[in-house]
């Protein structure tokens, strides 16, 4: 355990929290990487479906969000409703940061780190900056650590570099399968959002890739067998 907690964070999906060795870890860096600007709606969705998890056992503390004001420029704003209706996260149970300035965004993230009063700390980031170095991320890692809670580093089209983070996951979007219905599927209509997940980096994992469907409803993740989805990525709906 960490700070009085379980050390890992199951998913739901069972292949992927095996091959993460039992699920995501619960205090520490951990990195989410969207190769491409497009993929930063599936990035952010996959972490706020991470965060509803979260929140299922963390009753009472809130979420905090930083990014530049550039980034959400580019990406968008988390959208509230969405939050509540797709997540179940509630307004008050939601804080956002949005700094002018990368060096802020980073100092605010260095200061909530140490902190036991929020459930998560998500940082989403543009590109591969300078100024976010391996000895940025350790301070981070380090400081996570101690507080006992996840720093998810969302990174929206950047190159994959070496962070303090043990675990990078790869996140793009995958295809919607069709609504389900009593009369069965229906056609042209867009199911639950989906998520291709890669394990891109870790210490004990074994690489992979991992088709993800969010269930609102039901706040979990179920996992999806490849051919079931077919090659093309489309958008996913958050």
């Amino acid at each position: 355990a960490i700070g009085g907690r379980l050390s890992l964070m199951r998913t739901g999906a069972r292949s992927l929290d095996t091959a993460l060795g039992g699920g995501l870890p619960r205090a520490g860096l951990v990195e989410i990487h969207g190769r491409e600007t497009r993929d930063a709606g599936a990035v952010a969705g996959f972490a706020l479906a991470l965060a509803s998890l979260l929140l299922k056992e963390e009753t009472g503390k809130p979420l905090f969000w930083i990014g530049t004001a550039g980034i959400f420029n580019e990406t968008g704003f988390p959208y509230l409703p969405g939050l509540c209706a797709r997540f179940d996260i509630a307004p008050d149970a939601f804080l956002l940061a949005s700094p002018g300035r990368l060096r802020d965004a980073l100092w605010i993230a260095e200061e909530a780190a140490r902190l036991k009063a929020f459930s998560a700390v998500f940082l989403e980031i543009e590109g591969s900056p300078r100024r976010l170095d391996l000895t940025a991320t350790r301070r981070l890692h380090r400081r996570v650590l101690q507080a006992g809670l996840p720093l998810f580093l969302l990174r929206e089209a950047g190159i994959a570099e070496p962070t303090a983070a043990p675990l990078r996951l790869v996140v793009a979007p995958a295809r919607a399968r069709p609504r389900s219905t009593l009369a069965g599927p229906l056609a042209h209509s867009i199911g639950p959002p989906s998520f291709a997940v890669g394990i891109g980096k870790s210490r004990n994992a074994a690489s992979g890739e991992f088709i993800l469907e969010w269930d609102a409803a039901g706040r979990g993740f179920h996992e999806r067998r490849r051919e079931d989805h077919g090659t093309e990525n489309i958008g996913v709906v958050v």
